[in-house]
């Protein structure tokens, strides 16, 4: 309290002396204060960086050879980023990059070459560096020209591939000379050419960003950010409405957005892609390896129930395997909710009394609420699911050693079904495997129409293939498609993004070099 009335007295005094006013080119850059639902960050390496929080500080820390412009998530509007101009070869197979002169490295790590691209998009590639490998199957190589042009050969078209190599995830460009010099502290001290570079950070509570002067489009209008760990929700809440932040992680519920949009000086914003959840199962482990079980699984969950308890708003009803709105998704076959059609497969795999499985489950908000839902229908159909609750990165090491039956996913990728279909249901990515991904349910249905898909010569063609492997892969029933989960962030109305947002793959609002706080 005494901290405060100083403040007013001192308030007070510059109002008297008339030096208070300042005009708003003199307005000095502000700190952006952002409160995200994580207690830590795992990893900000970009080739590991998988968690929202993670990502997030990542995509305001580095760029691509392409990018999705701010506010957006369409891949028809990918613009130059690091490289200012680009060609293909007719069939597709050879991509040429010139790169954007003079770009800076954070620090005094020098200027961009065709060096640091090759070496960043290597380790995109390699299974033991990076967590998005999969993704680069179709890269060939990786070649300098010279010392500002890179050119990409690839074994066979890869769809969408300018998405592959934009500001997201295995495409973010890092610095070779300050890899090398760092190694394994590179995760902790990233070193980008974004508008935003890493300052500081304290376990468990921030990291802190400061602005980038050198930064190639400009420097930025903001000081820096802090970027602070609140995994409660209440927390970050009562921190944005008594002024302490100035942007947050929302919850994604629909009551709570209704509340959020009452708040004073409140911003809600809603943007896609949606992180589409799924429950996935473990067809390795009994008495998952019986397809009538796993039918039963999928014809117990009741998905309109769970999108009625999250807000059709902000988790509209999914259908295929692959996510709503990517290209190639077939809603031709769904899963149709039946408890007592569940109990009789049950009967019928030899499980009259009913099964048990486990799940290791994060307490994060966006997760645990929904696993409470289905854990009490899946009770209905005699099915009981005993949940593991952990914090989250804890659930994120875990469900990739093979601990549960049961792994409740969500994710955003590329929008292509390729994307998804290659890091979810091939078996290349299945967990355990030396060039695992996110196969959690161990699919191997549709390998070959998967592959093929990628080799396909012809739009037509591709989609055939896609087609027919999301009917192989609800047929083995490797997973129980739920909703697509919006992304809810709300800022204050001081906050100025200097953009339209309507979409974002790396999950959160850009910050850019034009974002700026009007207070």
């Amino acid at each position: 309290m005494k901290r405060q009335n100083m403040k007013i007295d001192a308030a007070a005094i510059a109002l008297t002396l008339g030096i208070f006013a300042v005009t708003p080119q003199l307005a000095a850059a502000e700190t952006l204060r952002v409160g995200i639902n994580a207690p830590d960050i795992s990893t900000l390496d970009p080739t590991r960086a998988t968690a929202t929080a993670d990502v997030t500080l990542v995509s305001w820390m580095f760029n691509g050879l392409v990018r999705f412009p701010p506010g957006s998530a369409d891949p028809a509007k990918i613009e130059p980023d690091l490289a200012e101009s680009w060609t293909s070869s007719p069939d597709g197979l050879v991509w040429t990059f010139k790169l954007r002169p003079d770009v800076q490295f954070h620090g005094d790590y020098g200027t961009l070459t065709a060096e640091d691209v090759v070496f960043s998009l290597m380790r995109a590639k390699d299974p033991k560096t990076s967590s998005f490998s999969s993704d680069f199957a179709g890269v060939k190589s990786i070649n300098a020209v010279d010392p500002m042009t890179v050119q990409i050969t690839l074994s066979e078209p890869v769809p969408g591939f300018l998405g592959l190599i934009a500001n997201y995830h295995g495409g973010n460009i890092i610095s070779k000379k300050a890899f090398e010099k760092l190694g394994a502290d590179f995760k902790s001290r990233p070193i980008g050419t974004g508008p935003f570079m890493f300052d500081s950070a304290i376990t468990q509570q921030a990291v802190n960003l400061k602005a980038f002067p050198g930064y190639f489009r400009g420097a930025p209008k903001l000081d820096g950010i802090r970027f602070d760990l609140i995994p409660t929700d209440s927390s970050r809440e009562l921190a944005f409405r008594s002024g302490e932040l100035d942007l947050i992680y929302g919850k994604r519920e629909q009551r709570w957005v209704d509340q959020a949009k009452a708040w004073d000086d409140a911003v809600v914003d809603i943007f896609a892609p949606g992180e589409y959840r799924t429950v996935f199962l473990n067809k390795s482990r009994p008495p998952l390896d019986n397809v009538k079980v796993r039918q039963a699984v999928a014809q117990a969950i009741n998905v309109d129930q769970i999108v009625q308890f999250v807000g059709a708003g902000v988790g509209p009803k999914g259908c295929s395997v692959v996510p709503s709105g990517y290209l190639g998704e077939d809603c031709t076959w769904t899963y149709k909710y039946d408890p007592a059609a569940s109990k009789t497969l049950l009967a019928e795999a030899g499980f009259p009394d009913g099964v048990q499985l486990s799940a290791v489950v994060s307490s994060n908000s966006s997760q645990l609420p929904i696993m409470e839902v289905i854990q009490a229908q899946l009770a209905e159909a005699g099915i009981d699911l005993q949940m593991k609750v952990v914090d989250h990165p804890t659930y994120q090491e875990q469900i990739r050693k093979d601990l549960g039956d049961v792994v409740f996913y969500g994710a955003a990728r590329y929008p292509v079904a390729d994307s998804y279909l290659s890091q979810f249901y091939h078996s290349d990515a299945a967990i355990g495997k030396p060039t695992a991904v996110t196969n959690f349910g161990h699919c191997d249905a549709a390998d070959a129409e998967i592959t093929a898909a990628r080799r396909a010569t012809s739009d037509d063609e591709r989609m055939k293939q896609w087609s027919a492997a999301q009917k192989k892969i609800f047929e083995q029933v490797c997973g129980v498609p739920l909703f697509s989960l919006m992304q809810v962030w709300v800022h204050s109305k001081a906050l100025d993004y200097g953009y339209e947002l309507t979409g974002s793959l790396n999950l959160a609002p850009p910050i850019t070099e034009k974002t700026m706080l009007k207070r």
